[in-house]
Parts: C-alpha cells; sequence; structure tokens
C-alpha cells in the first residue's frame, strides 16, 4: 500500500533521511551512511513501505550524471588529460592485483570460475560515486592528490566499461568484436564533438544571453543530459557522457555559476540513489554469505588501502 504512492514514497524517503542524517551527524559520520541504511529500512527486503524502487532506482541515476558534470565543470581538458596520463598505469596495474587477490579469495571458498571473475572484477572497483562523494569534505580537495584520485576512479570507470561490455556480449563472436570496437572508438569521438559544439554553438549562445540565467540553467541540464544519451547510445555509461559535457564546458567563464547552481538538484537525485542502492540489500540471504563476505572485506580492506 505505501509504495503505491510516489508522494508517500518521495515523503518517507526524504523525512526518514533528515532524521537518520541528523543522528550521523551527531555521531560524526557521512550521511549517506543514513540515506542507505534508510533504503534497507524501508525497501522491499526491509519494511516493504517503499517495495517499487524500479522507478526510484532510475530517476536516481540523474543524481550520478550530475555529480560527474560538476565534477567535470571544475577540470580544464589540458588539465585532465595531464592527470589521466598520470595515473594511467597506477590504475592499470592496480586493478590487475586487486581482480586478481578478489579472484583467488572467491576460488578459495569454492565459487564457479564466472562467480570468480565477477567478484574479482567487483574488487577491482572503488565507488566513483561515493569517493566523489566524499572528497568534497576532505582536505584533499582542489589538491593534486584529490584530482588525482579522481583520474584513477574515472580509469577504473572506463576499464569496466570494457569489462561489462565483454560479460553482457552475446555469444556471436562477430557481435562481440563490433561492440567493443564501436564503443572503444565512440569515446575520444565523443570527446571531440563536444568540444566542437561548445566551442562553436554553447559558448557563443552563452556569450550572447548570459544575462539570462534561466536559459542559462536550462541550457547547462540540456547539454549534460544530450551528452549522458549519447554517451549511451554508443555503448558507454551515461555517467561518463555526463562527465564529458562537463569537462568540455570548463573552459567557460559562467562554469563555476552553472555549477553553483545545479548542486542542489545533485543533491536531491543522489538522496534517491543512495535509498535505492540500501532498498537493493537482501537481507534474507546474510545468513548463507556472511563468513565469505567478512573474510573478503577484511582481506579488501588489507591489500586495497582506503
Amino acid at each position: 500500500m505505501y509504495g503505491d504512492s510516489v508522494v508517500f514514497s518521495f515523503f518517507l524517503i526524504f523525512t526518514g533521511a533528515s532524521l537518520l542524517a541528523t543522528l550521523s551527524l551527531y555521531f560524526r559520520q557521512p550521511i549517506l551512511i543514513a540515506y542507505i541504511l534508510l533504503g534497507g529500512l524501508l525497501g522491499p527486503y526491509g519494511l516493504s513501505w517503499v517495495s517499487d524502487t524500479a522507478l526510484l532506482e532510475d530517476v536516481s541515476h540523474v543524481g550520478i550524471m550530475f555529480l560527474l558534470f560538476l565534477i567535470g565543470l571544475d577540470m580544464q581538458p589540458t588539465h585532465l588529460l595531464s592527470m589521466l596520463k598520470k595515473g594511467s598505469w597506477v590504475a592499470i596495474i592496480s586493478s590487475f592485483i586487486f581482480a586478481s587477490t578478489g579472484y583467488a579469495g572467491a576460488w578459495l571458498f569454492g565459487f564457479s570460475h564466472i562467480d570468480c571473475l565477477l567478484i574479482g572484477a567487483a574488487t577491482m572497483f572503488s565507488s566513483t560515486i561515493i569517493g566523489i562523494k566524499l572528497l568534497p569534505t576532505t582536505v584533499l580537495h582542489h589538491k593534486q592528490t584529490g584530482e588525482l584520485v579522481v583520474g584513477l576512479l574515472l580509469l577504473q570507470d572506463l576499464i569496466a566499461i570494457v569489462l561489462l561490455i565483454l560479460v553482457t556480449a552475446t555469444a556471436d563472436l562477430e557481435s562481440n568484436t563490433s561492440g567493443i570496437i564501436v564503443s572503444l572508438l565512440a569515446l575520444p569521438l565523443l570527446v571531440g564533438l563536444s568540444l566542437l559544439i561548445v566551442r562553436w554553438v554553447l559558448l557563443p549562445l552563452i556569450t550572447r544571453f548570459d544575462r539570462f540565467h534561466e536559459y542559462i540553467f536550462l541550457l547547462a541540464i540540456g547539454w549534460c543530459l544530450a551528452c549522458a544519451a549519447a554517451a549511451s547510445t554508443v555503448g558507454l555509461s551515461a555517467e561518463i557522457g555526463a562527465f564529458i559535457g562537463g569537462v568540455s564546458l570548463a573552459s567557460s567563464p559562467i562554469s563555476q555559476y552553472i555549477a553553483i547552481n545545479l548542486k542542489p538538484i545533485r543533491d536531491f537525485f543522489l538522496v534517491l540513489f543512495f535509498f535505492s542502492v540500501g532498498a537493493g540489500f537482501n537481507i534474507n540471504i546474510i545468513g548463507s554469505i556472511w563468513l565469505p563476505t567478512l573474510l573478503m572485506s577484511v582481506l579488501v580492506m588489507l591489500v586495497k588501502p582506503a
């Protein structure tokens, strides 16, 4: 009954999030933990007050797009390229080490070869969303170390895209090969095309109509979602497309104005995202996986520094 009304679902989510966030702040914990716990409590595996989380999950991914779009607005293209070059080998070597560790740990617990590969891939990656969400609250923000962390997370996302293509591709070898080639070629093409559109279309429009704040706001949202949709169409993640859209606009003199005005929208959708993450936790299977999960978590924390 509770999950049938979107308005009532939003009431439960945002009222509950504000209450748990208050407790989190009192105990000096990140408030995103409150959002995840609330999802587990009210979601289909908890009290089931918000049972239909599919729509919320789809809508919440818009928050991820806005988050990466805003991160991109703070990075000049030349500076980002230099940062990615510095972190490329670190990302590749560390990903291999972490994937091997995850595979070996899963193999010791008797998982199948496919399960070991999936667990190894999951061990390889960090949460870009959580990492970037927490980064501005630390002393690393806007420093070289923080920028390197963002670069490594984005490189891991690119590796994840390639792995997802390999995992989700059909059994047809020709289809696999063409899908991989299209996605790999699409990334530089999308970057180049977005830079051209910004230079010859968006920047002239911004310069001409910069006094109309509502227009700039709508233009920024449209550009973010257009880049996300274009990336999704060619097999890349929509989040990577949104980040490219932000980077392409970083050279605009009005980029910081756009970033400041989009932050409330980003935060609204991110609450829904972390709620949907918590709502996806199946509490009923904890009894059968708690030991492997606990030992794998300890192994990851020992091998993979936070």
